[in-house]
């Protein structure tokens, strides 16, 4: 058994202790750094997000023959960037939008940047109109969905507010920057697609690690608040090659490292 959760982990190791399975269960860390949650005794092995995760399980005292680096898996269709289409241009003229113009995909919104469709005001403000195009997706916000929608009428052809979907992976081929906040599936959906980001309202914690080690590796930038979005927004979105350079590096990334054991 494999979790990519530290909670059903811990209850099947409880059930384990009491003798009513006999499994050996895995724990897939789903973050790019390690915390105490994820140490649960009796697990059998760790399958490690990066080199460096390993190396911290092992300073805490599991075995390196119990510690497998393997990155974090994503489904798919993320894994997939080549398949006709997935590609850039196809998903883009998918959507209604103009493969010639860059496009920006906008994710979330959380405290001290502002509510989706407020960033997205915002940013369609940036260098006018023509500057680049924006997906937005509201997920299962009603609320934001409908101002998203009525930002998309006043600015046609600019913006395409996206409620539910099962379809993210199109969405963040049609990217050619993504603005999220770092958790470490939908980073890792990123890294898988070869996407930059642009990191937000990072969870204190884990998530503020996964940020860390996505600007080391130069796949990221982080805006610290709605300012900082703005100026940053700007500024990828007219660098061409700095996209680029990000992109090579998130698809670095996503190549899986040698294994600890």
């Amino acid at each position: 058994m494999i979790c990519t959760h530290f909670l059903p982990a811990e209850l099947l190791m409880r059930e384990r202790n009491r003798g009513r399975i006999d499994y050996p269960v895995w724990l897939q860390i789903t973050d790019y750094d390690l915390h105490n949650m994820w140490l649960i005794p009796g697990m059998e092995g760790y399958l490690a997000a990066t080199e460096e995760v390993a190396f911290r399980l092992q300073s805490r005292g599991i075995p390196p023959e119990c510690i497998q680096v393997t990155g974090i898996p994503v489904m798919p269709a993320f894994s997939e960037p080549d398949v006709p289409e997935l590609t850039r241009n196809t998903c883009a003229a998918a959507l209604g939008l103009d493969p010639a113009w860059p496009v920006l995909l906008m994710a979330s919104g959380g405290a001290g940047v502002g509510d989706l469709p407020s960033m997205v005001k915002r940013v369609l403000a940036l260098g006018g109109e023509g500057n680049f195009q924006v997906i937005a997706v509201a997920g299962r916000n009603v609320e934001a969905h409908g101002k998203l929608e009525a930002l998309a009428r006043r600015h046609p052809g600019r913006v395409v507010a996206i409620g539910f979907t099962n379809e993210m992976h199109k969405l963040m081929a049609a990217a050619d920057l993504v603005v999220t906040k770092p958790g470490g599936l939908t980073v890792s959906e990123c890294l898988a697609l070869g996407k930059p980001m642009l990191l937000i309202s990072p969870i204190p914690g884990q998530e503020e690690h996964n940020a860390g080690f996505l600007m080391e590796e130069g796949a990221a930038w982080l805006a610290y608040d709605a300012i900082g979005l703005d100026y940053k927004v700007a500024r990828l979105m007219a660098d061409p090659a700095k996209l680029a350079n990000m992109a090579a590096r998130a698809v670095l990334q996503h190549v899986l490292p040698r294994q600890t054991a």
